[in-house]
Protein backbone atom coordinates (compact mmCIF):
# COMPACT_ATOMS: atom_id res chain seq x y z
CA UNK A 1 0.00 0.00 0.00
CA UNK A 2 2.76 2.26 0.67
CA UNK A 3 3.89 2.15 -3.22
CA UNK A 4 1.20 2.80 -4.18
CA UNK A 5 0.50 6.77 -5.98
CA UNK A 6 -2.61 7.68 -6.67
CA UNK A 7 -2.45 10.77 -9.01
CA UNK A 8 -5.28 13.18 -8.54
CA UNK A 9 -4.99 16.59 -10.98
CA UNK A 10 -2.62 15.16 -13.30
CA UNK A 11 -4.12 13.99 -16.80
CA UNK A 12 -0.45 13.67 -18.69
CA UNK A 13 0.33 10.41 -19.50
CA UNK A 14 3.67 10.61 -19.31
CA UNK A 15 3.97 12.14 -16.18
CA UNK A 16 2.08 9.41 -14.32
CA UNK A 17 3.89 6.79 -16.02
CA UNK A 18 7.27 7.70 -16.00
CA UNK A 19 6.65 8.64 -11.98
CA UNK A 20 4.95 5.56 -11.44
CA UNK A 21 1.77 6.84 -10.56
CA UNK A 22 -1.16 4.38 -10.37
CA UNK A 23 -3.01 3.93 -13.66
CA UNK A 24 -5.84 2.61 -14.75
CA UNK A 25 -5.28 0.81 -18.36
CA UNK A 26 -7.43 2.51 -20.85
CA UNK A 27 -5.19 1.66 -23.84
CA UNK A 28 -7.39 -0.30 -25.41
CA UNK A 29 -9.31 2.95 -26.42
CA UNK A 30 -6.42 3.05 -28.86
CA UNK A 31 -7.06 -0.48 -30.47
CA UNK A 32 -11.08 -0.09 -31.07
CA UNK A 33 -10.71 3.78 -32.40
CA UNK A 34 -8.10 2.09 -35.44
CA UNK A 35 -10.62 -0.93 -35.69
CA UNK A 36 -12.19 1.76 -38.28
CA UNK A 37 -9.47 4.03 -39.45
CA UNK A 38 -11.20 5.08 -42.56
CA UNK A 39 -13.36 7.12 -39.85
CA UNK A 40 -11.97 10.74 -40.47
CA UNK A 41 -13.26 12.30 -37.62
CA UNK A 42 -14.47 10.54 -34.08
CA UNK A 43 -16.00 12.89 -31.69
CA UNK A 44 -16.58 11.65 -28.50
CA UNK A 45 -18.74 13.53 -25.51
CA UNK A 46 -18.34 12.84 -21.35
CA UNK A 47 -19.14 14.92 -19.20
CA UNK A 48 -16.35 16.36 -17.19
CA UNK A 49 -13.56 14.14 -15.22
CA UNK A 50 -14.31 11.08 -16.89
CA UNK A 51 -11.09 11.23 -18.31
CA UNK A 52 -11.54 12.72 -21.87
CA UNK A 53 -8.13 14.35 -21.54
CA UNK A 54 -6.10 11.57 -19.92
CA UNK A 55 -7.46 9.76 -22.94
CA UNK A 56 -6.47 12.58 -25.33
CA UNK A 57 -2.93 12.61 -23.96
CA UNK A 58 -2.06 9.05 -23.91
CA UNK A 59 -2.94 8.59 -27.68
CA UNK A 60 -0.72 11.70 -28.28
CA UNK A 61 1.73 9.72 -26.78
CA UNK A 62 1.19 6.86 -28.33
CA UNK A 63 1.31 8.29 -32.27
CA UNK A 64 3.65 11.01 -31.96
CA UNK A 65 6.49 10.76 -34.31
CA UNK A 66 8.70 12.77 -32.28
CA UNK A 67 8.78 10.48 -29.37
CA UNK A 68 10.04 6.73 -28.18
CA UNK A 69 7.01 5.99 -26.17
CA UNK A 70 7.84 1.99 -26.07
CA UNK A 71 8.78 2.38 -22.40
CA UNK A 72 5.59 4.09 -21.34
CA UNK A 73 3.06 1.73 -22.74
CA UNK A 74 5.02 -1.67 -21.78
CA UNK A 75 2.83 -3.91 -19.96
CA UNK A 76 -0.31 -2.20 -21.09
CA UNK A 77 -2.98 -3.89 -22.95
CA UNK A 78 -1.97 -1.86 -26.59
CA UNK A 79 1.27 -3.41 -26.31
CA UNK A 80 0.48 -7.05 -26.44
CA UNK A 81 -0.39 -6.16 -30.22
CA UNK A 82 2.53 -6.12 -31.45
CA UNK A 83 1.35 -5.85 -35.31
CA UNK A 84 -0.35 -2.49 -34.76
CA UNK A 85 2.43 -0.91 -32.62
CA UNK A 86 4.79 -1.48 -34.92
CA UNK A 87 2.13 -0.12 -37.48
CA UNK A 88 1.07 2.84 -35.27
CA UNK A 89 3.45 4.14 -32.76
CA UNK A 90 5.48 7.28 -32.88
CA UNK A 91 5.15 6.94 -36.69
CA UNK A 92 2.79 9.89 -37.35
CA UNK A 93 3.01 13.72 -36.95
CA UNK A 94 0.79 14.38 -34.04
CA UNK A 95 -1.09 17.48 -32.37
CA UNK A 96 -2.65 17.48 -29.59
CA UNK A 97 -3.94 20.58 -28.41
CA UNK A 98 -7.15 21.21 -25.60
CA UNK A 99 -9.14 24.21 -25.29
CA UNK A 100 -10.12 23.56 -21.45
CA UNK A 101 -8.45 26.95 -20.61
CA UNK A 102 -10.50 29.33 -22.79
CA UNK A 103 -12.25 31.80 -21.02
CA UNK A 104 -12.86 35.37 -19.77
CA UNK A 105 -15.70 37.64 -18.77
CA UNK A 106 -15.83 38.98 -22.26
CA UNK A 107 -14.74 37.96 -25.78
CA UNK A 108 -11.69 39.80 -25.95
CA UNK A 109 -10.32 38.27 -22.18
CA UNK A 110 -11.29 34.90 -24.20
CA UNK A 111 -9.86 35.13 -27.26
CA UNK A 112 -7.00 35.88 -25.96
CA UNK A 113 -6.48 32.73 -24.33
CA UNK A 114 -7.73 30.97 -27.83
CA UNK A 115 -4.93 33.14 -28.79
CA UNK A 116 -2.45 31.61 -26.57
CA UNK A 117 -3.78 28.24 -26.62
CA UNK A 118 -2.60 28.50 -30.46
CA UNK A 119 0.90 30.16 -29.51
CA UNK A 120 1.48 27.41 -27.28
CA UNK A 121 0.95 24.99 -29.98
CA UNK A 122 3.02 27.02 -32.52
CA UNK A 123 5.89 26.74 -30.53
CA UNK A 124 5.92 23.24 -30.13
CA UNK A 125 6.39 22.90 -33.44
CA UNK A 126 9.04 25.66 -33.98
CA UNK A 127 11.59 23.37 -35.51
CA UNK A 128 9.27 23.53 -39.01
CA UNK A 129 11.32 26.99 -38.89
CA UNK A 130 14.53 25.36 -40.35
CA UNK A 131 12.17 23.14 -42.73
CA UNK A 132 12.89 22.62 -46.12
CA UNK A 133 9.19 21.66 -47.06
CA UNK A 134 7.96 24.86 -45.97
CA UNK A 135 7.37 27.71 -48.55
CA UNK A 136 8.37 31.29 -47.14
CA UNK A 137 4.50 31.90 -46.59
CA UNK A 138 4.59 29.04 -44.11
CA UNK A 139 7.82 30.27 -42.14
CA UNK A 140 5.89 33.81 -42.47
CA UNK A 141 2.72 32.48 -40.71
CA UNK A 142 4.27 30.92 -37.91
CA UNK A 143 6.46 34.21 -37.22
CA UNK A 144 2.93 36.14 -37.18
CA UNK A 145 2.04 33.77 -34.89
CA UNK A 146 4.66 33.41 -32.51
CA UNK A 147 5.43 36.89 -32.19
CA UNK A 148 1.94 38.03 -31.52
CA UNK A 149 0.72 39.87 -34.63
CA UNK A 150 -1.85 37.05 -36.27
CA UNK A 151 -5.19 38.61 -37.04
CA UNK A 152 -7.95 36.81 -35.81
CA UNK A 153 -8.67 35.19 -39.66
CA UNK A 154 -5.17 33.83 -39.16
CA UNK A 155 -5.87 32.10 -35.64
CA UNK A 156 -9.31 30.36 -37.51
CA UNK A 157 -7.06 28.55 -39.81
CA UNK A 158 -4.10 27.79 -37.75
CA UNK A 159 -5.09 24.34 -37.11
CA UNK A 160 -5.86 23.43 -40.89
CA UNK A 161 -2.28 25.11 -41.61
CA UNK A 162 -0.29 23.55 -39.33
CA UNK A 163 -1.63 20.32 -40.31
CA UNK A 164 -0.46 21.15 -43.68
CA UNK A 165 2.56 21.99 -42.87
CA UNK A 166 3.31 19.17 -40.57
CA UNK A 167 2.22 16.74 -43.69
CA UNK A 168 4.70 18.58 -45.80
CA UNK A 169 7.57 18.27 -42.90
CA UNK A 170 7.18 14.62 -42.44
CA UNK A 171 5.34 13.31 -46.06
CA UNK A 172 2.79 11.45 -44.03
CA UNK A 173 -0.69 12.29 -42.61
CA UNK A 174 -0.91 13.81 -39.74
CA UNK A 175 -3.46 12.76 -36.64
CA UNK A 176 -5.55 15.70 -35.06
CA UNK A 177 -6.30 15.56 -31.15
CA UNK A 178 -8.83 17.92 -30.18
CA UNK A 179 -9.33 18.02 -26.58
CA UNK A 180 -12.82 19.89 -25.27
CA UNK A 181 -13.96 21.46 -28.46
CA UNK A 182 -16.97 23.16 -26.62
CA UNK A 183 -15.64 24.57 -23.53
CA UNK A 184 -15.10 27.93 -25.03
CA UNK A 185 -18.62 27.62 -26.13
CA UNK A 186 -20.19 26.92 -22.88
CA UNK A 187 -18.26 29.92 -21.08
CA UNK A 188 -19.12 31.89 -24.03
CA UNK A 189 -23.03 31.09 -23.43
CA UNK A 190 -22.91 31.67 -20.09
CA UNK A 191 -20.94 35.18 -19.80
CA UNK A 192 -23.12 36.69 -23.02
CA UNK A 193 -20.62 36.27 -26.06
CA UNK A 194 -21.65 33.36 -27.87
CA UNK A 195 -21.71 34.53 -31.31
CA UNK A 196 -18.56 35.80 -31.49
CA UNK A 197 -16.77 32.94 -29.88
CA UNK A 198 -19.16 30.58 -31.68
CA UNK A 199 -17.42 32.33 -35.19
CA UNK A 200 -14.22 31.67 -33.90
CA UNK A 201 -14.47 28.28 -33.35
CA UNK A 202 -15.92 27.51 -36.46
CA UNK A 203 -12.95 29.26 -38.08
CA UNK A 204 -10.22 26.63 -36.12
CA UNK A 205 -12.76 23.71 -36.37
CA UNK A 206 -12.75 24.19 -40.06
CA UNK A 207 -9.70 22.13 -40.08
CA UNK A 208 -11.67 19.44 -40.03
CA UNK A 209 -13.45 19.66 -43.53
CA UNK A 210 -11.75 18.68 -46.68
CA UNK A 211 -8.26 18.62 -45.36
CA UNK A 212 -6.13 16.22 -47.23
CA UNK A 213 -3.09 16.69 -44.77
CA UNK A 214 -5.69 14.88 -42.27
CA UNK A 215 -4.94 11.35 -41.44
CA UNK A 216 -8.28 11.58 -38.67
CA UNK A 217 -8.53 13.06 -35.66
CA UNK A 218 -10.27 12.75 -32.24
CA UNK A 219 -12.56 15.53 -30.75
CA UNK A 220 -13.83 15.42 -26.88
CA UNK A 221 -16.05 17.50 -25.13
CA UNK A 222 -19.40 17.50 -23.30
CA UNK A 223 -22.19 18.10 -26.30
CA UNK A 224 -22.66 17.56 -29.76
CA UNK A 225 -23.10 20.72 -31.24
CA UNK A 226 -24.02 20.26 -34.67
CA UNK A 227 -26.90 22.76 -35.60
CA UNK A 228 -24.33 25.24 -35.29
CA UNK A 229 -22.52 23.79 -38.48
CA UNK A 230 -18.79 23.25 -36.89
CA UNK A 231 -19.19 19.66 -38.17
CA UNK A 232 -21.41 20.39 -41.09
CA UNK A 233 -19.22 19.26 -44.43
CA UNK A 234 -16.88 16.79 -42.63
CA UNK A 235 -16.63 13.49 -44.42
CA UNK A 236 -16.65 10.39 -42.36
CA UNK A 237 -17.75 11.75 -39.25
CA UNK A 238 -18.42 9.33 -36.06
CA UNK A 239 -20.51 10.18 -33.05
CA UNK A 240 -19.96 8.86 -29.75
CA UNK A 241 -21.88 10.12 -26.72
CA UNK A 242 -22.52 8.41 -23.46
CA UNK A 243 -26.17 6.33 -24.82
CA UNK A 244 -23.25 4.66 -27.38
CA UNK A 245 -21.70 1.29 -26.93
CA UNK A 246 -18.73 1.21 -28.72
CA UNK A 247 -16.26 3.37 -26.25
CA UNK A 248 -18.44 2.95 -23.03
CA UNK A 249 -15.40 0.79 -20.80
CA UNK A 250 -12.79 3.60 -21.93
CA UNK A 251 -14.20 6.60 -19.97
CA UNK A 252 -14.51 6.28 -16.50
CA UNK A 253 -13.69 3.31 -14.25
CA UNK A 254 -15.50 -0.29 -14.66
CA UNK A 255 -16.45 -2.55 -11.55
CA UNK A 256 -13.26 -4.48 -12.70
CA UNK A 257 -11.06 -1.66 -12.76
CA UNK A 258 -12.34 -0.54 -9.19
CA UNK A 259 -11.88 -3.84 -7.89
CA UNK A 260 -8.43 -3.95 -9.11
CA UNK A 261 -7.65 -0.69 -7.25
CA UNK A 262 -9.24 -1.23 -3.81
CA UNK A 263 -7.26 -4.95 -4.18
CA UNK A 264 -3.99 -3.09 -4.97
CA UNK A 265 -4.28 -0.54 -2.15
CA UNK A 266 -5.76 -2.82 0.62
CA UNK A 267 -9.03 -0.91 0.39
CA UNK A 268 -11.37 -3.51 -0.79
CA UNK A 269 -13.63 -2.86 2.69
CA UNK A 270 -14.48 0.18 1.37
CA UNK A 271 -16.08 -1.20 -1.84
CA UNK A 272 -20.21 -0.39 -0.77
CA UNK A 273 -19.32 3.07 0.21
CA UNK A 274 -17.23 3.66 -3.04
CA UNK A 275 -20.24 2.77 -5.12
CA UNK A 276 -22.98 4.09 -3.31
CA UNK A 277 -21.46 7.42 -3.86
CA UNK A 278 -19.50 7.16 -7.27
CA UNK A 279 -20.81 4.91 -9.59
CA UNK A 280 -24.45 4.30 -11.44
CA UNK A 281 -23.43 5.91 -14.55
CA UNK A 282 -24.36 3.91 -17.63
CA UNK A 283 -22.67 4.45 -20.58
CA UNK A 284 -24.14 2.91 -23.62
CA UNK A 285 -24.50 -0.88 -21.67
CA UNK A 286 -21.55 -0.45 -19.24
CA UNK A 287 -22.07 0.77 -16.02
CA UNK A 288 -19.31 3.44 -14.91
CA UNK A 289 -17.79 4.78 -11.91
CA UNK A 290 -16.89 8.53 -12.06
CA UNK A 291 -12.57 8.28 -12.04
CA UNK A 292 -12.19 12.02 -10.36
CA UNK A 293 -14.15 10.96 -7.29
CA UNK A 294 -12.73 7.36 -6.99
CA UNK A 295 -9.17 8.45 -7.17
CA UNK A 296 -9.34 11.29 -4.70
CA UNK A 297 -11.37 9.33 -2.06
CA UNK A 298 -8.99 6.70 -2.68
CA UNK A 299 -6.26 8.83 -2.23
CA UNK A 300 -7.63 10.24 1.00
CA UNK A 301 -8.13 6.75 2.52
CA UNK A 302 -4.87 5.95 1.96
CA UNK A 303 -4.29 8.78 4.37
CA UNK A 304 -7.15 8.40 7.00
CA UNK A 305 -8.89 4.93 6.39
CA UNK A 306 -11.59 7.08 8.55
CA UNK A 307 -12.65 9.72 6.24
CA UNK A 308 -16.10 9.71 4.98
CA UNK A 309 -17.00 10.00 1.12
CA UNK A 310 -17.09 13.31 -0.04
CA UNK A 311 -18.61 15.19 -3.36
CA UNK A 312 -15.14 15.95 -5.53
CA UNK A 313 -17.03 16.06 -8.66
CA UNK A 314 -18.74 19.51 -6.90
CA UNK A 315 -16.00 21.25 -6.94
CA UNK A 316 -14.19 20.46 -10.18
CA UNK A 317 -16.51 23.11 -11.99
CA UNK A 318 -19.38 25.66 -11.39
CA UNK A 319 -22.67 23.74 -11.33
CA UNK A 320 -24.78 27.04 -12.79
CA UNK A 321 -26.68 24.35 -14.52
CA UNK A 322 -28.19 22.68 -11.73
CA UNK A 323 -29.24 26.38 -10.19
CA UNK A 324 -30.92 27.51 -13.48
CA UNK A 325 -33.03 24.15 -13.89
CA UNK A 326 -34.26 24.34 -10.60
CA UNK A 327 -34.97 27.78 -10.47
CA UNK A 328 -37.64 27.18 -13.23
CA UNK A 329 -41.25 28.05 -12.43
CA UNK A 330 -42.95 24.82 -14.22
CA UNK A 331 -44.82 23.10 -11.41
CA UNK A 332 -44.51 19.75 -13.65
CA UNK A 333 -40.45 20.17 -13.56
CA UNK A 334 -40.45 20.38 -9.98
CA UNK A 335 -42.82 17.25 -9.49
CA UNK A 336 -40.61 15.27 -11.42
CA UNK A 337 -37.34 17.03 -9.89
CA UNK A 338 -38.57 15.79 -6.47
CA UNK A 339 -39.56 12.38 -7.69
CA UNK A 340 -35.91 12.29 -8.49
CA UNK A 341 -34.79 13.01 -5.57
CA UNK A 342 -36.93 10.84 -4.15
CA UNK A 343 -34.53 7.48 -5.81
CA UNK A 344 -37.56 7.68 -8.85
CA UNK A 345 -37.24 8.08 -12.54
CA UNK A 346 -38.40 9.71 -15.09
CA UNK A 347 -38.93 9.49 -18.54
CA UNK A 348 -38.25 12.10 -20.73
CA UNK A 349 -37.36 12.58 -24.85
CA UNK A 350 -33.28 13.56 -25.24
CA UNK A 351 -32.32 16.02 -27.97
CA UNK A 352 -28.80 14.72 -29.05
CA UNK A 353 -28.19 18.08 -30.91
CA UNK A 354 -27.62 20.93 -28.48
CA UNK A 355 -26.66 24.55 -28.97
CA UNK A 356 -25.03 26.45 -25.69
CA UNK A 357 -27.26 29.62 -26.65
CA UNK A 358 -30.75 27.50 -26.58
CA UNK A 359 -29.71 24.79 -23.65
CA UNK A 360 -32.10 26.53 -21.07
CA UNK A 361 -35.29 27.45 -23.85
CA UNK A 362 -36.71 24.21 -23.13
CA UNK A 363 -37.64 21.60 -20.98
CA UNK A 364 -36.60 19.21 -23.04
CA UNK A 365 -33.50 20.75 -23.21
CA UNK A 366 -32.71 21.20 -19.62
CA UNK A 367 -33.27 17.45 -19.21
CA UNK A 368 -31.03 16.81 -22.20
CA UNK A 369 -28.29 19.23 -20.54
CA UNK A 370 -28.43 17.28 -17.32
CA UNK A 371 -28.15 13.60 -18.58
CA UNK A 372 -25.21 14.28 -21.34
CA UNK A 373 -23.33 16.56 -18.39
CA UNK A 374 -23.56 13.61 -16.17
CA UNK A 375 -26.08 15.34 -13.07
CA UNK A 376 -28.62 11.97 -14.52
CA UNK A 377 -27.98 9.05 -16.03
CA UNK A 378 -30.28 6.35 -17.83
CA UNK A 379 -31.63 3.25 -16.66
CA UNK A 380 -31.68 0.10 -17.71
CA UNK A 381 -34.41 -1.53 -19.72
CA UNK A 382 -34.58 -4.29 -17.48
CA UNK A 383 -35.22 -2.02 -14.56
CA UNK A 384 -37.74 -0.21 -15.52
CA UNK A 385 -41.34 -1.85 -16.28
CA UNK A 386 -41.98 -0.03 -18.95
CA UNK A 387 -40.32 0.81 -22.49
CA UNK A 388 -39.77 4.66 -23.10
CA UNK A 389 -41.04 5.51 -26.97
CA UNK A 390 -37.98 6.30 -29.49
CA UNK A 391 -36.03 9.14 -28.56
CA UNK A 392 -36.99 9.06 -24.85
CA UNK A 393 -35.01 8.02 -21.81
CA UNK A 394 -35.68 6.41 -18.25
CA UNK A 395 -33.54 9.22 -16.36
CA UNK A 396 -32.54 8.81 -12.68
CA UNK A 397 -29.96 10.74 -10.07
CA UNK A 398 -26.59 8.31 -10.39
CA UNK A 399 -25.35 7.79 -6.73
CA UNK A 400 -25.14 9.65 -3.50
CA UNK A 401 -22.47 12.42 -4.31
CA UNK A 402 -25.02 13.95 -7.31
CA UNK A 403 -28.26 13.62 -5.40
CA UNK A 404 -26.67 15.82 -2.54
CA UNK A 405 -25.24 17.80 -4.69
CA UNK A 406 -28.94 18.47 -6.06
CA UNK A 407 -30.06 18.73 -2.33
CA UNK A 408 -27.48 21.10 -1.39
CA UNK A 409 -28.11 23.26 -4.31
CA UNK A 410 -31.84 23.16 -3.41
CA UNK A 411 -30.84 24.58 -0.06
CA UNK A 412 -28.71 27.18 -1.68
CA UNK A 413 -31.71 28.36 -3.93
CA UNK A 414 -34.32 28.21 -1.72
CA UNK A 415 -32.55 30.40 0.72
CA UNK A 416 -31.44 32.94 -2.06
CA UNK A 417 -34.91 33.32 -3.40
CA UNK A 418 -36.69 33.55 0.10
CA UNK A 419 -34.46 36.42 1.05
CA UNK A 420 -34.87 38.53 -2.08
CA UNK A 421 -38.37 37.85 -2.10
CA UNK A 422 -41.10 40.25 0.14
CA UNK A 423 -41.80 38.69 2.88
CA UNK A 424 -43.72 41.35 4.65
CA UNK A 425 -47.08 39.32 5.13
CA UNK A 426 -45.25 36.62 6.76
CA UNK A 427 -43.92 38.95 9.23
CA UNK A 428 -46.98 40.65 9.84
CA UNK A 429 -48.59 37.71 10.73
CA UNK A 430 -45.75 36.53 12.48
CA UNK A 431 -45.87 39.58 15.31
CA UNK A 432 -49.57 40.32 15.06
CA UNK A 433 -49.90 36.70 16.13
CA UNK A 434 -52.57 35.63 13.14
CA UNK A 435 -51.94 32.11 12.79
CA UNK A 436 -53.88 31.36 10.01
CA UNK A 437 -52.29 34.31 7.89
CA UNK A 438 -49.15 32.32 8.63
CA UNK A 439 -50.58 29.36 7.63
CA UNK A 440 -51.39 30.86 4.40
CA UNK A 441 -48.05 31.72 3.76
CA UNK A 442 -45.76 28.81 4.84
CA UNK A 443 -48.61 26.54 2.90
CA UNK A 444 -48.09 28.61 0.00
CA UNK A 445 -44.48 28.49 0.03
CA UNK A 446 -44.25 25.08 0.58
CA UNK A 447 -46.24 24.12 -2.07
CA UNK A 448 -43.59 25.79 -4.66
CA UNK A 449 -40.74 24.61 -3.11
CA UNK A 450 -38.77 21.46 -4.13
CA UNK A 451 -38.23 19.06 -1.52
CA UNK A 452 -36.70 15.77 -0.74
CA UNK A 453 -39.76 13.72 -0.33
CA UNK A 454 -37.65 12.09 2.81
CA UNK A 455 -40.05 14.48 4.78
CA UNK A 456 -37.19 14.91 7.54
CA UNK A 457 -37.21 16.91 10.54
CA UNK A 458 -34.38 18.58 9.17
CA UNK A 459 -35.87 19.30 5.73
CA UNK A 460 -38.73 21.76 7.35
CA UNK A 461 -36.24 23.53 10.23
CA UNK A 462 -33.84 24.11 7.43
CA UNK A 463 -37.55 25.77 5.43
CA UNK A 464 -38.43 27.46 8.32
CA UNK A 465 -34.89 29.25 9.20
CA UNK A 466 -34.14 30.09 5.44
CA UNK A 467 -37.79 31.76 5.51
CA UNK A 468 -37.35 33.88 8.82
CA UNK A 469 -33.23 34.93 8.33
CA UNK A 470 -32.03 38.15 6.98
CA UNK A 471 -34.40 40.42 7.73
CA UNK A 472 -33.32 42.51 10.36
CA UNK A 473 -33.92 39.96 13.14
CA UNK A 474 -31.76 37.26 15.15
CA UNK A 475 -32.54 33.74 14.51
CA UNK A 476 -31.65 31.10 16.98
CA UNK A 477 -32.04 27.59 15.89
CA UNK A 478 -32.20 24.61 17.86
CA UNK A 479 -30.88 27.16 20.86
CA UNK A 480 -29.97 25.99 24.45
CA UNK A 481 -33.07 27.53 26.12
CA UNK A 482 -35.12 27.15 29.09
CA UNK A 483 -34.88 23.83 30.16
CA UNK A 484 -33.94 22.58 26.54
CA UNK A 485 -33.47 23.92 23.33
CA UNK A 486 -35.97 25.20 21.07
CA UNK A 487 -36.51 24.75 17.66
CA UNK A 488 -36.93 28.09 16.39
CA UNK A 489 -36.74 31.75 18.46
CA UNK A 490 -36.77 34.97 16.36
CA UNK A 491 -36.16 38.35 18.17
CA UNK A 492 -36.85 41.53 17.40
CA UNK A 493 -34.58 43.43 19.75
CA UNK A 494 -35.53 46.99 18.49
CA UNK A 495 -38.90 46.29 18.94
CA UNK A 496 -38.23 44.07 22.38
CA UNK A 497 -40.72 41.37 20.79
CA UNK A 498 -39.65 37.85 20.30
CA UNK A 499 -41.58 34.50 18.71
CA UNK A 500 -40.67 30.79 19.25
CA UNK A 501 -41.54 28.17 17.45
CA UNK A 502 -41.74 24.43 17.85
CA UNK A 503 -42.55 22.04 14.81
CA UNK A 504 -43.62 18.50 14.42
CA UNK A 505 -43.90 15.98 11.84
CA UNK A 506 -46.77 14.04 11.11
CA UNK A 507 -47.49 10.88 9.10
CA UNK A 508 -51.14 11.67 8.51
CA UNK A 509 -53.06 14.80 8.03
CA UNK A 510 -55.37 14.41 10.37
CA UNK A 511 -52.81 14.31 13.30
CA UNK A 512 -51.83 17.63 12.55
CA UNK A 513 -53.74 19.95 14.84
CA UNK A 514 -52.75 17.67 17.67
CA UNK A 515 -48.94 17.71 16.55
CA UNK A 516 -49.48 21.62 17.28
CA UNK A 517 -50.92 21.37 20.51
CA UNK A 518 -48.20 18.67 21.76
CA UNK A 519 -45.53 21.51 20.31
CA UNK A 520 -47.21 24.06 21.95
CA UNK A 521 -47.44 22.20 25.20
CA UNK A 522 -43.41 21.54 25.08
CA UNK A 523 -42.79 25.23 24.55
CA UNK A 524 -44.97 25.57 27.56
CA UNK A 525 -43.37 22.87 29.53
CA UNK A 526 -39.91 23.57 28.88
CA UNK A 527 -40.48 26.95 29.50
CA UNK A 528 -38.76 28.33 26.25
CA UNK A 529 -41.12 31.19 25.92
CA UNK A 530 -41.18 31.92 29.81
CA UNK A 531 -37.23 32.00 29.42
CA UNK A 532 -37.34 34.30 26.36
CA UNK A 533 -39.19 36.79 28.25
CA UNK A 534 -36.94 36.93 31.08
CA UNK A 535 -34.12 37.71 29.07
CA UNK A 536 -36.25 41.26 28.72
CA UNK A 537 -38.64 41.03 25.14
CA UNK A 538 -41.92 42.23 26.29
CA UNK A 539 -43.90 40.48 24.51
CA UNK A 540 -43.27 37.12 23.81
CA UNK A 541 -45.40 34.67 21.07
CA UNK A 542 -45.48 31.09 20.98
CA UNK A 543 -46.61 28.92 17.80
CA UNK A 544 -46.63 25.65 16.84
CA UNK A 545 -46.71 24.64 13.83
CA UNK A 546 -46.94 20.84 12.51
CA UNK A 547 -46.29 19.61 9.00
CA UNK A 548 -47.19 16.98 6.70
CA UNK A 549 -45.74 16.43 3.52
CA UNK A 550 -46.44 20.08 1.93
CA UNK A 551 -49.01 20.82 4.08
CA UNK A 552 -48.46 22.70 7.14
CA UNK A 553 -50.92 24.14 10.28
CA UNK A 554 -49.90 26.55 12.38
CA UNK A 555 -51.31 27.17 16.06
CA UNK A 556 -51.03 29.83 18.45
CA UNK A 557 -50.53 30.11 22.12
CA UNK A 558 -51.73 33.29 24.26
CA UNK A 559 -48.65 35.76 24.42
CA UNK A 560 -46.70 36.27 27.06
CA UNK A 561 -46.19 40.22 27.77
CA UNK A 562 -45.76 42.73 30.36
Amino acid sequence: MENVNIPVGTSDFTEIRQKNYYYVDKTGLIEELLRTSATKVTLITRPRRFGKTLGMSMMADFFDIRKDSGALFEGLSVSKNQELCKTWMNQYPTVFVSFRNVDGLDFQQAYAKLYSTIEDLYNEHLYLMKSTELNPNDLRFIQNITEETAAQVHIENSLLRLTRMLSAHYGKPVILLIDEYDVPLAKASAKGYYREMLSAIRGVMSVLKDNPALGFAVVTGCLQIVKESIFTGTNNFVTDTISDGRLDEYFGFTQEDVDRLLFDTELSGHEDEIREWYNGYLFGKCSVYCPWDVMNHVRNLLLDPSVPPASYWEHTSHNDVIYQFISTTEADVNDKFETLLAGGYIIEPIEPHLTYDILHSSERNIWTLLYFTGYLTKMRPEDIPETPADGNLALTIPNAEIRKLFQKSVNEWFLAKTQASDRSELFDALWSGDAKRLQNFLDDTLFDTISYHDYQESFYHAFLAGLLSRKGYKVESNYENGLGRSDIVIKDRKNRRAAVIETKITDAESKMTAACEDALKQIEEKQYAVSVRRAGYRQVISYGIAFYQKQCRVKKSPSLSY
